[in-house]
């Protein structure tokens, strides 16, 4: 089996003739980030069944390097982004995220500091990552966050993901073609997808994404509660898309991410491990960014993770988005 989205409007059949094999089945699901995290839920029904035995899921991009951020359909101009909302002058995704954050930090406690806090956490998590591309830069300081230009009020530089180019992939197949293979297999336990809307304009709760029914499906599925969770690989487009999703995994009360991620609680050492590679804000973010989280969270698990490594991690959950809020995939991993 075959799974890609991303590479162009026939993605899984390019890739195949790139490759040279001929897969029995294929899918080239397209929900932005979130569409790996889909794809492994897709790949194990695909196994159950028989259609398949292994799956590869894969995703490259050269975003930065080719200089280009084109909306592809979503820049036709008969979409509602476009009739209704480009007009106005937003900055595609990111003023959508701002709209959300502005919402947030109206109603709720947290503040600027709270979403930068994320930021921080992040750098210092990369300062660990010899590949990350943020490794060499330092740790965020106050004096950085200040000086950080604002690009889509409440959001800054650093509230925003890499522009960069990268890639990754994983494989899934049965439980026991894995025990014969030399590296340690990670268990799907569970996994859940939700889509609410595509346009800003349309999303029914702002600060509130539909994570919480993917979450709730992932969750179940696998039987475990949120603080079972030893690690926590979530997108993080922008800094606010980490606080939404967390409270829609059902990792705090709505309104309340401020109070989980405060004390230094999600940096390196604390008591809450988050987006151990240093995250889409300083690791990588090559367009699509929901198969790293795959891949990071499979490190930890099978404590590969080097110096970001976190002690007894047994669980994992791993988060995408794509679009807008718009799409969701959950994860949850377990060591074998």
């Amino acid at each position: 089996g075959l799974a890609t989205a991303g590479v162009s409007r026939l993605s899984a059949s390019q890739m195949a003739e790139y490759l040279g094999i001929a897969p029995r089945w294929a899918s080239s699901t397209m929900e932005g980030g979130a569409s790996f995290e889909v794809f492994v839920q897709d790949a194990v029904d695909a196994i159950r069944s028989g259609r398949c035995d292994t799956v590869l899921i894969a995703y490259g991009s050269n975003q930065r390097s080719a200089a280009s951020r084109r909306l592809g359909g979503l820049a036709e101009a008969h979409t509602p982004l476009q009739q209704f909302e480009a007009i106005y002058g937003s900055l595609w995704p990111l003023s959508a995220y701002a709209f959300s954050a502005t919402r947030y930090l109206a109603d709720t406690a947290a503040t600027p500091d709270t979403l930068a806090e994320v930021a921080v956490a992040a750098r210092e998590w990369a300062l660990l990552n010899p590949v990350a591309y943020r490794h060499d830069a330092g740790p965020l300081t106050p004096a950085d966050i200040d000086a950080s230009p604002m690009i889509s009020s409440p959001l800054r530089a650093i509230d925003c993901c890499l522009v960069v180019d990268g890639g990754g992939a994983v494989i899934v197949t049965t439980a026991e073609r894995a025990e014969t293979l030399d590296q340690t297999p990670i268990a799907v336990l569970g996994s859940g997808t939700a889509i609410s809307h595509v346009s800003a304009s349309q999303m029914p709760d702002l600060t509130m994404p539909a994570a919480t029914a993917s979450g709730a499906a992932a969750l179940s599925e696998a039987a475990v509660a949120p603080d079972a969770i030893d690690v926590v690989e979530v997108y993080d487009s922008f800094t606010i898309t980490v606080l939404l999703t967390l409270e829609a995994l059902g990792f705090c009360e709505r309104g309340e991410a401020h109070a989980l991620i405060a004390d230094g609680a999600i940096r390196p050492g604390g008591s809450f491990p988050l987006n151990t590679n240093g995250g889409g804000l300083s690791y990588c973010h090559p367009g699509m960014y929901g198969i790293l989280l795959i891949v990071e969270a499979v490190r930890q698990l099978r404590g590969d993770a080097g110096d970001r490594q976190v002690d007894q991690a047994r669980t994992a959950l791993v988060h995408g988005t794509g679009g807008v809020f718009s799409a969701h995939g959950t994860l949850v991993l377990g060591a074998a």
